[in-house]
């Protein structure tokens, strides 16, 4: 029988669609579907238009599983009738009307604040934006404790920056409202505060919290784990 649920990933700030090989390379094997696009990171708006699109092409319904960023376009696009569950991973969960930058801001700061490089960029047309990087000497240490150092210093290399400009552009709406939701915790978290990713798991009524010891990137570090757990996901909204 052929599985039922087609899994998506979205990745966030800082890396692309490559962080989640350990993740995809396990659901593969066990012959699952699985879709990892790329996020842009220019617009949240145009992010979230995106990943709507490739949900609406997939036959059949979606576990949209999303990490950091990743999970405040989840937030928005998982309205789509063809998702049936969502899971953050170390996520911004947002409400209708937060921004990303906002909800931050409730929370202690964390420790990449000093190490946060801006850099211009061409937009089109005429226009000049503003995107944010992590200074490569220090990735490592900062969001990849616990990977082998030639890995951690390719994920530095090859980060995908993030338009200041769509840490600002608030959600329309939150689609775990209405939505199943899981979550993933990672207590060593130097990115985005372990108590903002608990609350908004909490607040989104994750059906299980999954609290870990883990870094920023902690599909690369515990992908066993998460994959339990979206395994479990779908036993469950499929019983």
């Amino acid at each position: 029988m052929a599985p039922r649920f087609t899994y998506v990933l979205v990745h966030g700030a800082f890396t692309d669609a490559s962080c989640w090989w350990p993740i995809t390379l396990r659901l593969l094997g066990s012959g699952h579907r699985v879709l990892v696009p790329p996020v842009a990171m220019r617009s949240f708006a145009g992010d979230c238009a995106y990943i709507r699109c490739v949900i609406d092409r997939i036959e059949g319904p979606v576990i949209l599983v999303a990490h950091g960023y990743g999970a405040a376009v989840t937030a928005v696009c998982g309205s789509s009738p063809a998702v049936a569950a969502l899971v953050f991973v170390n996520g911004y969960v947002l409400d209708g009307g937060e921004s990303i930058t906002e909800l931050r801001d409730l929370f202690p700061s964390v420790d990449i604040g000093p190490f946060v490089v801006a850099s211009l960029f061409r937009e089109e047309g005429d226009g000049v934006g503003t995107e944010l990087s992590l200074d490569i000497d220090h990735f490592p240490s900062l969001v990849a404790q616990g990977l082998a150092d030639d890995e951690a210093q390719v994920l530095a290399v090859s980060q995908r920056p993030i338009a200041l400009a769509a840490l600002s552009e608030r959600a329309p709406w939150a689609a775990w409202r209405t939505k199943p939701t899981w979550g993933v915790v990672s207590d060593g978290d130097n990115t985005i505060h372990p108590e903002l990713q608990r609350f908004g798991c909490r607040r989104a009524h994750a059906r299980r919290i999954l609290e870990l010891d883990a870094p920023y990137f902690v599909m690369r570090t515990h992908p066993a784990l998460i994959v339990d757990l979206l395994l479990e996901a779908a036993v469950e909204i499929d019983s």
